[in-house]
């Protein structure tokens, strides 16, 4: 498929929203949430920018803190355009998924 990648980093948008409005979290602590539900191929390369352009576009919002473990870490937290945005990502993927998964299961010979 040879857009793949471009609808990989659509739902991959939609997941890392869904996941900061759980709690605030740093880039790392996201990567390994995202690697422990499934996204076995995820970079942390990939990670990053998605997470910059969240952030550009005014979904998320970030701090700066001290780590126990080392240097400071960015905290990322949804903003109220970020929740908006997650909204219709759900609602969007709602619709999408139905529909992929009915022709799915669709017998392909009617």
């Amino acid at each position: 498929m040879a857009n793949s990648s471009q609808l990989l980093k659509g739902i991959l948008e939609g997941c890392i929203l869904k996941i900061i409005s759980k709690n605030e979290t740093y880039g790392y602590e996201l990567y390994s949430s995202l690697k422990e539900s499934g996204f076995d191929d995820l970079s942390e390369g990939t990670l990053y920018p998605l997470l910059i352009r969240l952030e550009k576009n005014g979904f998320l919002s970030s701090v700066s803190r001290n780590s126990p473990l080392g240097p400071k870490r960015k905290y990322y937290s949804l903003t109220k355009l970020g929740q908006e945005e997650l909204l219709d990502f759900c609602s969007s993927w709602s619709k999408v998924s139905k529909s992929v998964e009915k022709i799915l299961r669709s017998d392909l010979n009617e």
